[in-house]
């Protein structure tokens, strides 16, 4: 009795955030080929585009009875989906146990280490290069260990897909009226399947532009390393596969730093690295394809706030120490998605 009443004010409490929460504003963006428009989801409560999976994956698993009040929920993060997690759990005064690697931000972070009474840190690069098999292998050890535990798995979890389908492109229609272009940043995939599949209902005719970072394997490029986190991927993620993608643009890190400087520039957008990748992509493809004398409805997704970044894509030090490692690009291309 005392458990299924405990479950009912959890669901309740889920209720309660769920109805406080508000949308996410557009703005306009000044441009002399495109109408465009960014959705500013670092504007959520937990600053970025990931309060929307990561509520809506609690609150569908809560109504499921996957999560009780002394459930523990593990996840493995580069960044965002961890701090929103943390968030929204400790306002439901849920166990949450990060997963972390060291490309993590230190104010990330030290963010984490305070709202969390326990952070995982993995320190082995996995055979990508990166740290992401490395930590999905510490999860599942930490599922085994914990005596109730729960794994979001935002990689896979149709939850993570139908959230954006449901709030961030049902907003977005609203605010934006038609659209011909979207361009929106790959990690996990679920923010472009959900969004894709809602606006190409709406819009059939809207090229989806899915956005990734050279390294990553997501779109069959080869492995490499990368710093910027909340872009990229060392897997597939099964999301990506449900997505409806027209084209990929892949843009090097140091030209997504580029891209930050001129939204700090040009608009005074303080924004993430993947930010700064969806707005050099819209450039990069727009300076390739000059539109006609239509002048095209763009959106892209800006996802979180430059704060993190301080000490990384806006430190100048870093910066060239980024251009100097790397290897100078080929040129960046769109690849047509069959």
């Amino acid at each position: 009795m005392l458990h299924r009443r405990a479950d009912q004010l959890l669901i309740e409490r889920t209720k309660q955030i769920r109805r406080g929460l508000t949308g996410t504003p557009l703005i306009p963006l000044a441009d002399e080929q495109c109408d465009i428009v960014a959705k500013l989801e670092f504007c959520n409560p937990a600053g970025s585009t990931k309060d929307r999976s990561a509520l809506w994956i609690l609150e569908q698993a809560i109504g499921r009875g996957e999560i009780a009040q002394d459930t523990t929920v593990v996840e493995s993060s580069s960044g965002n989906f961890a701090l929103a997690l943390a968030f929204y759990c400790h306002l439901l005064g849920i166990s949450f146990v990060p997963v972390i690697d060291p490309h993590c931000n230190e104010a990330t972070e030290a963010q984490l280490r305070l709202l969390c009474g326990r952070v995982e840190k993995v320190s082995i690069r996995d055979a990508a290069g990166s740290y992401l098999k490395t930590r999905l292998s510490r999860v599942q050890e930490l599922l085994v260990e914990l005596d109730s535990a729960y794994w979001p798995n935002q990689y896979a979890n149709p939850d993570a897909r139908d959230a954006h389908y449901r709030f961030t492109a049902g907003e977005l229609i609203a605010q934006a009226g038609p659209l011909d272009y979207l361009f929106v940043g790959v990690g996990t995939g679920g923010t472009i399947a959900g969004l894709s599949h809602r606006i190409k209902e709406t819009y059939p005719g809207c090229v989806v532009v899915a956005v990734d970072t050279e390294g990553s394997v997501i779109f069959g490029g080869p492995p490499k390393k990368r710093r910027i986190p909340g872009i990229g991927s060392s897997i597939v993620p099964p999301l990506c596969g449900q997505a409806l993608i027209d084209q990929v643009e892949i843009v090097s890190e140091a030209r997504a730093v580029e891209a930050c400087g001129a939204l700090v520039a040009k608009y005074g957008l303080y924004a993430g690295g993947s930010t700064g990748s969806s707005y050099a992509a819209v450039q990069d493809y727009f300076a390739r394809h000059r539109p006609g004398a239509h002048r095209p409805r763009v959106a892209f997704i800006a996802a979180d706030r430059g704060h993190a970044y301080a000490r990384t894509v806006y430190d100048p030090t870093w910066v060239q120490q980024l251009r100097a490692e790397a290897v100078p690009p080929a040129g960046v291309e769109a690849l047509a998605v069959n």
